[in-house]
């Protein structure tokens, strides 16, 4: 006898309970396969940063999150570099990362986001970051060595709004042009360091369902600020619908690679 409810699909509660229930913490993105996908930046950042790191002596990455983007690059090296530290502020991503990375002899420090970085002058020869909320420039020049590089990737102006303003409506101006590439390059000079590579990118990304759309908003925490299920539910349950309708929901991520260098002398 064939199970009536065995092929029928997920109710939109259904939807939201599954999104709401998947645990944030981390960098860990492999929940959303084949419930949203984005474009990889043709830079592949992790694999180049494997290649810096087993060239480097002293190296720190800050804002690791749950370090995996450090633990894969560590991992397709050798001989990775003497001393390897990494911050990260939120709690949760702290016991995470040190969980993960403490078997790679990699130091893990709480420090918050936006507070100098707990280390002397000069101590690395290699800093980098991926998606860091805010790049602190003038902390970044300090800790790096005479010489020494800053390598990152970084999230760019306007990144996937066209889901942040499906549920916050048109964006300002001065929202809409944060983190624009082109600025954060006059912030590093004016920092001391020299740019020496930017690229920058605009990238499809797909939402399939709307479980994947809360769970992204959930862990994408600045993208709606304060979101919640129950205070955005009808406009979840019109995205549910038009999803249903027309198929996945498509935004746009903005990334761009930025490589810094500090003077020698």
């Amino acid at each position: 006898m064939t199970d009536p409810g065995r092929d029928q699909k997920p109710t939109f509660e259904d939807l939201l309970a599954e999104g709401v229930a998947v645990p944030t913490e981390g960098w860990d993105f492999s929940w959303f396969e084949g419930r949203a996908g984005e474009a990889r930046p043709s830079w592949g950042f992790a694999v180049a940063l494997g290649e810096r790191l087993g060239r480097a002596e002293a190296a720190l990455d800050i804002q690791t999150g749950g370090g995996e983007v450090l633990d894969f690059a560590l991992g397709r090296v050798d001989r990775g570099p003497g001393l390897v530290a990494a911050t990260e502020g939120w709690p949760a991503n702290v016991a995470g990362a040190t969980a993960l990375l403490r078997p790679r002899g990699v130091v893990v420090v709480a420090s918050p986001e936006d507070a100098p970085l707990p280390f002397a002058d000069a101590s690395f020869d290699l800093v980098s970051s991926r998606h860091p909320v805010r790049p602190l420039w003038g902390e970044i020049a300090r800790v790096l060595e005479p010489g020494g590089t800053y390598f990152a990737q970084h999230v760019g102006p306007r990144s996937v709004f066209e889901l942040v303003e499906w549920f916050l409506g048109p964006q300002p101006a001065e929202v809409s042009g944060a983190r624009d590439p082109e600025r954060e390059c006059a912030d590093a000079r004016a920092a001391g360091l020299e740019v020496v590579d930017l690229r920058a990118e605009r990238l499809r990304v797909e939402f399939h369902d709307i479980a994947a759309v809360v769970h992204f908003l959930r862990k994408v925490i600045w993208m709606v600020p304060g979101f919640t299920v129950s205070d955005q539910l009808p406009r979840l349950r019109e995205l549910h619908e038009r999803i249903g309708a027309e198929g996945p929901f498509v935004a746009h991520s903005s990334r761009h690679l930025i490589e810094a260098r500090k003077p020698v002398g």
